[in-house]
């Protein structure tokens, strides 16, 4: 049953009678029927409306079929209405789409449709008439479905945890904690029994890897294995916690989540500055920075009162979506796409919805409708996407003593002239001051602002005006601004440099002709006091510097392909001047409006990005001088009548740009190049109430299928926004860790559990809604679930928790029966026992060889890969491979490309970034094994394992080699039968090098003859055992 809205018949209608020639046509139809009447009775509807409704319309409208987006078979969604809006009118039967579908006075769309069923007779339609007519209740106990707010769903998820006390149990003496008696519950129902504790090797390995993602040292192990205090566990829990790669391991997991890349995506995959959100991630996770407030920071840092740099930071979360920067887009499409993925990825991290799904439609299983979908939406739709400079003391301290010795160097440039006769400074200086044609400027500031593609606008103290915020592809500026001179006869603008603009500016493109603009018309026009503006007519445009076709004057020629542009001097200041053929009328001493409209319709976003507007009443012609305003103003000043400080402005400014000093100057420029520069970061930023954006429906989800407009608002299923609060991204981080959200703590305890465990007690992560799976273990999913808030929102107390307990130090050996009851250990009857991660792989390998460099923070690093990989993507990049210590970083620091992403970490099953991950799948394939034995990491870790054990090892005999590289990849030693077998093989491999088989050079790369004790070919068969033990799969479990 698809139903369209009336007013968009009425079009048609009229338009069919207004056209000339199917008058006669239209006389021969039919008239339309009229409503059959509302029945008398009063009306319940589970006995009258209910049966109508299931037998006519669920067919298409029901469970399985959303047609239209609209499903009646669940309360809130029959009064949500589908993609066109609501169907019901509560009260107004005779206006609600419904009937007059229905009751087949629509034409167009008689439902059911003909063939699909039998038209609803007059007493039914009287019914549904009735129904809605006293008020569509949907029960007799009074439910009011238009008050959807109170209308809750009966799904598991959706309802408050409840918090039971753990279960008694038989076994008393296993529970350590209370998790355990949740655990041990079950399994005693299902006549399971729970596996030993594994032992302290395994356990201090598995905790390593779980909390810091790295192996322990054998001295660790050997330290915890002696340690005879019965808090021995605990106190490595807290060490563990406590250490700095605690938040490394952790915040690799946040940034699947947060889909974490260092590039934009799409074609032209540009790289991007955002990795001090990578930082500030790993800081709050080893700060212990409570859950809530590390959500409320990265939703919404900027909405703090007065937001620190890191608050500002954290809003890098939703700034990690892909940019879309190929020619010709629309950029607001993809602006619209950036906003979709924000939604969905707010909705899987925070709430385990599929929220994404009621994009195009009314969700068809959860219930979150169309309409309440773009709300969500209109939170996440007023922000800005700028970039901030990061402050780093120790680079400002650097960049203020090279600007100290740079202005030293300055001073000394008046030392290269003589002091009397024509080559003196005052000589020359007076020569260069002849040459100009100053005019007096009057600055205006501006009092109003548009932008009509809606980037934002700002007036900086000095009378310029910065553009942030949206950067379309073109758009027009308009710019009312006061003055009360009589016998204005020029405009000048200025564009000027910015640090947030790229390349400094002036403009705002970032690709292609990064940092210019074209402006391609500009106007003026007074503005009268009825509001009309009158034009005024450009008679010359003048600039100081324009690139090659792109001067001023084609910003008045009236063809907007052409305009001026300034690419070539980049970074620097430049004025176009404007003169008028004739002056405004304007009474001296009385404000008048003058209206500046500068078109930029080219592509790129080649708009303007700061910019100054000012006046002259300076009477012969006026041309751009490229002199500064202010000391355009000193020279307008009689020399005899010059302030000192007048004189030393006019000196300086000389001593800049006088041509016999060009060489000298160079080194003063090289040295002011040399500074360091702040690294920047991505960030949110709301828009000011004034900038604001509307939102609307988009039906099916179409960029450009506009519907209703909506105001930011939560699914009514879910706990209602606090009364009074703004409508704003601040709101919505409260309201998703708000105590009321029934999912946010399952949601969290279920990821900490999922990445312990492998599997969550909830197995679908991404999706608590209906199609989900139910908890294995719904108490204890609650009893965590309040846990959090109970604990302050303690990440790390909720860490403690679970690895203190027996079910997470079980041994992780399975019997045959466990494996038959249950093969994916989902009763938890034994430890868990996996494969690592795709960074923690590489991290392990460099951690046994002794390679692994332990440096946080700063830039992405790109360490070795197979040649050509990156090649394969758009523009065919190099890889520059890193050198040095940032060649063996830990893999969360590794530049993530979208395009083409890191080989051995895809392999490994490492996300893309794309889009949000909040679990990994795990494969086992071939390729795999191939990587670990032939990529060059690995490579590099198998040659440095073996110098190592080489060098290390307690005594020189192979068995005391091989115990150590044992103990280095896997935790422990081997056992005799593998002492045998690896001891053959390294005989066999020497020998084999010795008898000039293999190239011993080759295959021990730098090793050489470096390490005392060992040959180049014994290196070369040790590289050789060392491949093999990284390759194993024990090396790179959690066992």
């Amino acid at each position: 049953m698809k139903l369209r809205s009336l007013p968009a018949v009425l079009p048609l209608t009229l338009a069919l009678i207004a056209a000339p020639g199917v008058v006669a046509a239209q006389a021969a139809d039919p008239p339309t029927p009229k409503l059959p009447p509302a029945a008398s009775k009063v009306v319940d509807y589970a006995r009258d409306v209910a049966p109508i409704l299931s037998r006519s319309c669920y067919p298409c409208h029901g469970e399985k079929k959303h047609k239209g987006g609209l499903a009646l078979h669940v309360q809130e969604r029959l009064m949500a209405g589908g993609d066109e809006g609501p169907i019901v009118v509560v009260g107004k039967s005779a206006e609600s789409r419904l009937i007059h579908s229905v009751a087949r006075t629509d034409p167009d769309y008689p439902m059911p449709p003909e063939g699909e069923g039998d038209p609803l007779t007059a007493a039914e339609v009287g019914l549904l008439r009735a129904w809605i007519d006293q008020g569509a209740k949907w029960s007799t106990d009074g439910t009011d479905p238009a008050k959807s707010a109170s209308i809750k769903s009966d799904h598991w998820s959706f309802q408050p945890p409840k918090r039971t006390e753990p279960p008694a149990v038989k076994r008393a003496d296993w529970p350590r904690n209370p998790i355990d008696r949740f655990i041990l519950a079950r399994l005693e129902k299902e006549g399971l029994e729970p596996s030993p504790e594994a032992d302290r090797p395994t356990l201090i390995r598995r905790l390593s890897l779980d909390l810091i993602g790295l192996p322990p040292s054998p001295a660790e192990i050997d330290a915890f294995v002696a340690d005879p205090r019965p808090d021995a566990y605990e106190q490595l829990v807290d060490r563990l916690l406590a250490s700095p790669q605690h938040g490394e391991a952790w915040g690799r997991h946040w940034l699947d989540r947060a889909r974490y890349a260092d590039t934009n995506g799409y074609e032209k995959d540009r790289e991007r500055s955002i990795w001090p959100y990578r930082d500030w991630v790993v800081r709050a996770i080893n700060r212990d920075m409570p859950f809530d407030q590390f959500t409320i920071e990265q939703i919404a840092g900027d909405l703090l009162p007065n937001p620190s740099a890191d608050q500002l930071t954290a809003t890098g979360f939703h700034r990690n979506t892909m940019i879309n920067e190929e020619g010709g887009i629309d950029v607001e499409e993809f602006r619209f796409a950036a906003t979709v993925d924000r939604v969905a990825t707010t909705g899987a991290v925070w709430l385990g919805l599929t929220v994404g799904c009621a994009q195009c439609h009314t969700h068809k299983y959860d219930p979150i409708t169309h309409r309440e979908y773009y709300s969500l939406f209109a939170f996440l739709n007023n922000a800005d996407e700028p970039e901030i400079e990061v402050p780093n003391p120790a680079i400002a301290a650097r960049r203020a003593e090279i600007e100290a010795e740079a202005q030293r160097l300055e001073a000394k440039l008046e030392t290269q002239y003589p002091a009397e006769g024509p080559e003196s400074l005052s000589a020359k200086r007076a020569a260069w001051e002849k040459t100009l044609h100053p005019a007096h400027w009057t600055i205006l500031k501006p009092t109003k602002l548009v932008s009509r593609k809606h980037a934002t606008l700002t007036v900086q103290p000095d009378g310029s005006v910065l553009a942030s915020g949206d950067k379309p592809n073109n758009d027009v500026y308009e710019v009312e601004v006061q003055t009360d001179q009589a016998g204005v006869s020029a405009v000048r603008l200025e564009v000027l440099p910015d640090p947030s603009l790229p390349d400094g500016g002036p403009g705002r493109a970032p690709l292609f002709l990064v940092g210019d603009f074209l402006l391609t018309e500009f106007q003026a026009a007074v503005v009268g006091a009825d509001g009309k503006a009158a034009p005024l007519k450009i008679s010359r445009a003048t600039e100081d510097y324009a690139a090659s076709s792109r001067s001023a004057a084609l910003a008045i020629d009236g063809v907007t392909d052409t305009g001026w542009g300034v690419n070539g001097q980049i970074g620097k200041p430049h004025a176009a001047v404007f003169e008028f053929e004739r002056s405004p009328d304007v009474v001296a001493g009385r404000p008048t409006t003058l209206k500046i409209t500068m078109n930029q319709e080219f592509i790129h976003q080649t708009t303007i990005g700061r910019f100054r507007l000012s006046v002259t009443t300076d009477a012969r012609p006026v041309i751009a001088s490229g002199v500064p305003a202010d000391v355009e103003d000193v020279l307008l000043v009689d020399p005899a009548k010059r302030t000192d400080d007048q004189r030393r402005l006019l000196t300086k400014h000389y001593l800049a740009v006088a041509p016999e000093l060009a060489k000298a100057r160079e080194p003063i420029a090289k040295l002011r190049q040399s500074a360091p520069h702040m690294a920047t970061t991505m960030v949110m930023q709301e828009r000011r109430a004034e900038n604001a954006r509307t939102t609307n429906i988009h039906k099916r989800g179409e960029f450009m299928k506009l519907g209703d407009e909506v105001g930011p608002g939560v699914p009514a299923v879910l706990h209602p926004l606090p009364q009074g609060a703004p409508l704003n991204r601040l709101t919505l981080a409260r309201w998703l860790v708000d105590h009321r959200n029934p999912l946010v703590g399952r949601v969290v305890a279920n990821q900490l559990w999922q990445t312990y465990f492998g599997r969550g007690l909830v197995s679908t992560p991404e999706d608590f809604g209906v199609q989900g799976a139910r908890p294995t273990h719904p108490e204890l999913l609650d009893w965590l679930a309040t846990e959090l808030p109970r604990q302050g929102w303690s990440l790390k107390a909720m860490h403690r928790a679970i690895v203190t307990s027996a079910t997470y130090r079980q041994r992780s050996n399975a019997s045959a029966d466990q494996i038959a009851r249950d093969p994916i250990n989902a009763l938890l009857a034994r430890g868990p026992r996996f494969r690592v991660g795709a960074e923690t792989i590489r991290d392990v390998a460099l951690a046994a060889s002794g390679l692994l460099a332990p440096m946080m923070g700063g830039p992405s690093v790109h360490p070795p890969q197979p040649d050509g990989v990156t090649a394969l993507a758009y523009g065919q990049e190099a890889w520059p491979t890193s050198v040095g210590r940032d060649r063996y970083r830990r893999g969360l620091y590794t530049f993530l490309k979208r395009t083409s992403p890191y080989a051995s970490f895809i392999t490994m099953d490492a996300p893309t970034s794309d889009t949000t991950c909040v679990r990994r799948e795990r494969s086992n394939t071939p390729l795999q094994a191939l990587t670990m034995l032939n990529d060059a990491v690995f490579v590099e870790a198998a040659q440095a394992l073996a110098r190592r054990i080489v060098r290390e090892a307690p005594a020189p005999t192979a068995e005391a080699r091989i115990v150590l590289a044992f103990r280095l990849c896997m935790g422990r030693a081997p056992r005799p039968e593998e002492l045998s077998r690896i001891t053959a093989f390294y005989g066999d491999q020497l020998a084999r090098l010795r008898g000039g088989e293999l190239d011993a050079s080759k295959i021990a790369g730098a090793a050489k003859a470096d390490v005392d004790g060992a040959d180049l070919n014994e290196l070369a068969a040790w590289t050789t055992v060392a491949r093999v033990l990284l390759n194993l799969d024990e090396t790179v479990t959690k066992e």
